[in-house]
């Protein structure tokens, strides 16, 4: 086991991550579950292919895979933010966004 310099043992946690996926032509979605043991979170998201593009499913696991995983990753910051206010501690600089405003 790797230990800092100071020889303590780290802590290591393991959260566990299910994405499911379904697809009904042209539309895929994903289903995010992610269990840290103590809480439990859940994003969804869609992909819809347009009538003029090639059937790739590929490219639609992808996108709805990706947009729910940003998704999610909204929800971590802003449960990460709620905790920080209800211990009383001041954030020190906003977080940078995760997407651009088109996305």
């Amino acid at each position: 086991m790797t230990r800092p310099a100071d020889g303590r043992p780290l802590s290591v946690k393991e959260w566990r991550l299910n994405l499911y996926l379904s697809e009904h032509d042209p539309d895929t979605t994903a289903r995010i579950v992610l269990d840290t043991g103590d809480n439990v979170l859940e994003s969804c998201a869609e992909a819809r292919r347009s009538p003029y593009d090639s059937a790739v499913p590929e490219i639609g696991d992808e996108l709805a895979a990706g947009r729910a995983l940003i998704a999610l990753g909204r929800d971590l910051l802003r449960a990460a933010a709620g905790d920080i206010e209800a211990v009383g501690a001041p954030e020190a600089t906003p977080p940078a966004p995760l997407w651009s405003p088109r996305e």
